[in-house]
């Protein structure tokens, strides 16, 4: 009962941060975040004086499994309904641009946030390990908060919102295959072997592959013996059971699960099932996406705020923050500017990639798991490495929206 008070919360104290930011020009998104930032901050400041509010946790016990599975349940919805508003062969014609955008905004952070780590670590055995850590984390973009963004601003199905989510895809591939490196080094000790580096890249052709075929020949004819019946909760159930089955394949071959929704919504065109069906799947999935889970998911990120790295390592945070946002910015905008893009698009793309969210979060679980931060733990920067990378995946993810906003909203409004 206590948890879903903390929930009740988070949800209501989410909405009205997000209508509010509405209000006033700004994504929701970003109204959101700030709510789940100022909870944070209060939990924290209420845990730093103890025993001020000691009646409130009868009541409202902010239980972050409880969010945080809400709010994965979020992202899930959040790529569901953002793959349902593309088509597979819009994302096709963008694919060569959206690769190099992907490749740029990996590469560029990768060396710029290994080579920033690696200036302000201390000399120790994990010295190299850790740096490689740092860049892995600033290559990784998180697409949920782009896809939001530009699904309010109606620009999904444009070449620019085409192109920027499906190099956030790409970017998601080369971030996991990177991660993935990083956690055999941890696990094992040594970097995997280029055979082990062409198997998991094989696996993620074979992902493609599967569900693209599966999705073009199959899917539609399921969804057309399904239109028969004329019940929307058969066309919902299997939707759901696509998008579970291709987010465990994606699990079973190495890959991020989140990919694998976005493909079970890719091919879901009015085309191959049917007008009637995906307009009313579109309403229903928009709805649960924007009405619930969307604003718990973005409060969640705001909730995991840690200012230890404020107070310890205040210059490397800056610095941190800076090369997060610049590493994406030159990498993935420059080769969007070469691709013909604007100026102000090109910029606009690389904003949009900047955004790490609860990805990010993940990622950084991770280090702590394997302990890597605990060798020269005495020193105030690797202590206030996890503190950081927090603080930065919470202050890209608001700087990318409001960014986004700014160079992509019309004139005039």
């Amino acid at each position: 009962m206590e948890a879903l008070g903390g929930l009740f919360v988070v949800f209501v104290v989410a909405r009205l941060f997000g209508e509010g930011a509405e209000r006033v020009g700004q994504p929701a998104a970003v109204g959101e975040l700030l709510a789940g930032l100022l909870i944070g901050l209060a939990l924290a400041f209420v845990g730093a004086i103890g025993g001020f509010g000691a009646g409130l946790p009868t009541l409202v016990h902010f239980d972050s499994e409880l969010i945080g599975l809400v709010a994965e349940a979020g992202i899930f919805f959040l790529l569901l309904s953002a793959g349902i508003d593309m088509k597979p062969t819009q994302i096709a014609s963008h694919s060569t641009t959206s690769f190099l955008v992907a490749a740029g905004g990996a590469l560029v952070p990768l060396v710029t946030g290994t080579w920033l780590a690696w200036v302000f670590l201390p000399d120790t055995e994990m010295r190299i390990v850790q740096a490689a850590f740092v860049g892995v984390a600033l290559a990784i973009t998180a697409i949920p908060t782009t896809v939001r963004v530009l699904a309010e601003m109606g620009l999904l199905s444009t070449r620019l919102g085409q192109t920027m989510v499906a190099a956030a895809i790409f970017d998601d591939v080369i971030g996991l295959v990177l991660l993935a490196m990083i956690t055999a080094l941890l696990a094992t000790g040594h970097v995997p072997t280029l055979l082990e580096i062409a198997v998991m890249l094989a696996k993620a052709v074979a992902f493609f592959v599967v569900t693209g075929l599966l999705g073009a020949h199959v899917y539609p004819r399921i969804s057309r013996k399904l239109h028969v019946l004329q019940i929307a909760s058969a066309e919902f159930a299997i939707l759901m059971a696509v998008a579970l089955g291709y987010a465990l394949l994606a699990e079973m071959l190495g890959m991020h699960w989140i990919i694998g929704v976005f493909m079970a919504g890719l091919f879901f065109e009015p085309d191959r099932v049917g007008p009637r069906p995906y307009a009313e799947m579109k309403i229903l999935v928009g709805g649960i996406t924007a009405g619930f889970l969307g604003p718990v998911f973005f409060a969640s990120i705001g909730l995991a705020v840690d200012l230890t790295a404020v107070v310890q390592a205040p210059v490397f945070l800056m610095a941190l923050v800076g090369v997060a946002i610049a590493g994406k910015l030159i990498g993935a905008g420059l080769p969007a500017r070469l691709a013909g893009f604007t100026t102000r698009d090109s910029a606009a793309i690389g904003m949009g990639m900047s955004s790490r969210g609860a990805v990010e979060l993940v990622v950084i679980s991770i280090a702590v798991e394997h302990g890597l931060f605990l060798v020269g733990a005495t020193d105030r920067v690797v202590a206030a490495m996890p503190s950081a990378l927090v603080l930065m995946a919470i202050a890209t993810t608001l700087i990318a929206p409001l960014a986004l906003s700014a160079l992509l909203r019309p004139k005039g409004r």
